[in-house]
């Protein structure tokens, strides 16, 4: 897809780029098509997508980028403009059957230039014959998201808390890495659309995160990973049989942040989580829309305590 040309004028477009003037943008717009230039990002510039997540305010995951990536080495885009990056945006195929979208940035002095339909251009050519495609929309962005097909499923709220959790852990707390990685993968395939091993793999080993499972000594009811962020921790995924175990996990995740704060983002649908929340006097601060081109995946919503991230599904 085009956007900007004729290379005469290549230096003062860059200095619109350092300058921000919107309006001048807008009037060299007729003198350029063309030299918009969407590609796939290396693993470094993935990072360079987590930075700009960072600014807009949304505390990504210190080792983000490095999980990320992993869960699929194709599928993060970047917008250029003679080697200036203007625009990203993640489009994680997971297989045939589910993908989700995410990442979907333009810097704020260039919106509304056709940065982001050039993005959308690719992504949609990225995932053809991907049955269902997911995403979490912010609130501003969801009728954007409609017109390009995707329709609203259910909210996702994000919830804030500070520890100060004096409670016993509960005896079925284990370290998960106690448990086999392929029990790992059994128990996650069923809260989870697709296998998603590379990613878990990484997911669960973060320097600086926790991990940890609950049993009764005949496998996983539940697990759940804390990892650090810019600001506190954020617990994701919280996934458990029951209550009692999703509170369990919960305990025992937050005694571990000290005085910090942290995050946990809850689907609205599952009236347990809901319950969790409030019984820990959490604080919503945040919301997006689950929004899905093609079939919603079929997942146990009641098992779904705290979703893995809104940038991954």
């Amino acid at each position: 897809m085009s956007f900007y040309g004729d290379r005469k004028n290549t230096s003062q477009f860059h200095s619109l780029l350092q300058s921000a003037d919107k309006e001048r943008i807008t009037n060299m717009k007729r003198f350029l098509d063309g030299m918009l230039n969407v590609r796939a990002m290396d693993r470094n510039e993935v990072q360079l997508a987590i930075d700009w997540a960072a600014a807009e305010g949304w505390n990504p995951g210190i080792h983000d980028a490095e999980c990320f990536y992993f869960a699929d080495p194709h599928g993060f885009f970047l917008a250029d403009y003679e080697g200036q990056p203007v625009g990203c945006v993640s489009a994680v195929r997971y297989d045939n059957t589910f993908a989700f979208v995410g990442l979907y940035l333009v810097k704020p002095e260039l919106r509304g230039q056709g940065i982001g339909s050039a993005l959308a251009d690719r992504v949609f050519k990225y995932l053809e014959g991907v049955e269902s495609i997911g995403n979490d929309a912010v609130i501003e962005q969801q009728d954007n998201y409609t017109r390009y097909g995707f329709r609203m499923a259910h909210r996702n709220i994000r919830y804030r808390g500070n520890s100060m959790n004096c409670e016993p852990e509960s005896t079925g707390i284990v370290e998960l890495g106690e448990f086999s990685f392929y029990e790992l993968l059994r128990y996650d395939r069923t809260m989870f659309p697709t296998p998603r091993t590379q990613f878990l793999r990484c997911w669960i080993s973060q320097p600086g995160g926790t991990a940890l499972g609950f049993t009764r000594g005949q496998g996983l009811l539940g697990y759940g990973v804390m990892r650090k962020c810019r600001q506190g921790y954020k617990i994701g995924p919280l996934f458990a049989d029951n209550e009692e175990v999703a509170e369990a996990l919960f305990i025992a995740l937050t005694a571990r942040v000290g005085k910090e704060e942290f995050y946990l983002d809850i689907p609205e649908p599952n009236p347990g989580a809901m319950a969790l929340v409030k019984r820990h006097n959490l604080e919503p601060v945040f919301e997006t829309g689950r929004m899905f081109i093609g079939k919603p995946p079929v997942i146990p919503m009641s098992k779904l305590f705290g979703i893995s991230t809104f940038e991954l599904g």
